[in-house]
C-alpha cells in the first residue's frame, strides 16, 4: 500500500486540460460559421480534432507516463489519420 504522501493529485492539470478542449470545442463550432472555403473548413477542423485527440492520449489516457515504444506504437494510427485527412483534403481541394 502506497503512503499517503507518495500520492499526487492532477486535478489542477486535468481542469486545464479540459479548459483548453472546452475552448478548441468552441472554436470547432465557430468554423462552420466562417466565411472561408470548404478547404480552409475541412483543414481546421481536422488540424483541431488532431490536437484535442492528442491532448486527451497524452494527459487522460496518461501517454505522457508511457515508455518510449508505447508512444511509437500509438503515432501508428494518428499517421493513418494524417494520410487520410490530407488525401480527402486533396479531393475536396479538386
Amino acid at each position: 500500500m502506497a503512503s499517503e504522501g507518495a500520492y499526487q493529485s492532477h486535478f489542477k492539470e486535468y481542469m486545464i486540460i479540459f479548459v483548453a478542449l472546452a475552448v478548441l470545442t468552441i472554436i470547432e463550432v465557430i468554423i462552420p460559421e466562417l466565411k472561408l472555403a470548404q478547404i480552409w473548413h475541412a483543414g481546421w477542423l481536422t488540424f483541431l480534432a488532431l490536437v484535442k485527440a492528442g491532448l486527451v492520449g497524452w494527459f487522460y489516457m496518461h501517454l505522457k507516463e508511457e515508455s518510449t515504444w508505447l508512444k511509437i506504437i500509438a503515432l501508428i494510427p494518428v499517421s493513418a489519420f494524417i494520410y487520410a485527412a490530407v488525401v480527402s483534403l486533396e479531393t475536396i481541394g479538386r
